[in-house]
Formats: structure tokens, sequence, C-alpha cells
């Protein structure tokens, strides 16, 4: 297991992967039902050591005076005015339909059937 004392919060690849046991990785491949060779294995311990050495930096970074944020960018909608335009004619499309009756489009019961 991981096994960082209190109060640390930076550390190299190094120290991470020293710190990260190989039979916690077999543990959670196990868990997630994750048949590995030893070499994956192996490679999955490294990944994993490189990931929390990553957050490790990320934890050490004083962030005090940033403000949180959802978007990196201000989201703006760019909206056309709502205006009517011209529609089809309903009796030019109710007959270009293949079953068409009492001004709506006839359609079969359950998918597969034919009317």
């Amino acid at each position: 297991m991981l096994n960082r004392p209190q109060g640390t919060t930076s550390g190299s690849l190094k120290s991470v992967s020293e710190q990260l046991d190989r039979r916690a990785v077999e543990r959670v491949a196990k868990l997630a039902r994750l048949e590995l060779t030893g070499e994956e294995l192996d490679e999955a311990t490294t990944r994993l050591a490189g990931m929390l050495a990553h957050f490790a930096d990320i934890d050490a970074l004083n962030l005090d005076d940033v403000e949180p944020m959802t978007q990196p960018y201000e989201l703006v909608n760019v909206m056309r005015d709502d205006a009517p335009l011209d529609t089809l004619d309903h009796d030019e499309v109710l007959a270009a339909a293949p079953d068409a009756s009492d001004g709506r489009f006839g359609v079969p019961p359950i998918l597969g059937l034919e009317l």
C-alpha cells in the first residue's frame, strides 16, 4: 500500500514508487477482475506510481489565492433571433408519405410490421 507520512505532499517518482507496493496493485487488479502477467503488473505499478507522484506535485502547489472555476473560458451562447420561417405545405408533405389518412401519417403499430 502507499504509506505517506502525515504532512508530506510532494514526492518524486522514485520515492512514490518505493512506497507503492506491488501487492496493492495486484489486489486492485484482482478486485477489477483483471488478469495481469508479471510484466503487466510491473508496468501498472510503474504507471500508478507516476500518477501518484504527479498528484503529489499538484498537492504541493499553494493554491490558496486561486479562485475555483468550472470552465476554463466564459461560456457565451450565440443565438439567432426567434423569427418565424416558411414551413412545408401540409398537404404536399402528406402526399409524399407512403401512408396518410385523415391529415395524418400512417405508421405500423409495431416496428417491422407492414400495414
